[in-house]
């Protein structure tokens, strides 16, 4: 999985038991795409704090994830969901009754949202 990803899941699951400061960084920095130095400037701080408070929100986030295991868990129950639209899409609904296949595409399109979510 890509690391800016991860981070961005891990500040979206834990990023509120951060010192507000933390994640305001880190939000600026993974999800707005800022450098330290835009970062720095925007906040008035220097590059080295942008640096520090993004090494010790980054490494809290991971300290969360290793106890609660909340995004492990997320990505798993993403790829099921994935995995059981697949197994749907592969139904062939010409033999079922017109009911039953509008009940399948409701199915499917409430995976997909949770997909998409």
């Amino acid at each position: 999985m890509d690391k800016v990803y991860e981070a961005a899941l891990l500040l979206d699951f834990y990023g509120q038991l951060l010192t507000k400061r933390q994640f305001e960084i880190l939000d600026l920095y993974l999800n707005n795409d800022y450098s330290l130095g835009e970062i720095a400037e925007h906040l008035n701080i220097s590059r080295q704090g942008v640096y520090d408070n993004i090494k010790r929100g980054r490494a809290m986030l991971d300290r969360m994830e290793e106890k609660l295991g909340l995004v492990h868990k997320f990505l798993q129950q993403k790829n099921r969901a994935l995995e059981i639209l697949k197994d749907i899409k592969s139904i062939d609904i010409s033999s079922m009754s017109v009911e039953d296949a509008k009940i399948l595409k409701r199915v499917e399109e409430r995976i997909e949202e949770i997909v998409e979510s």
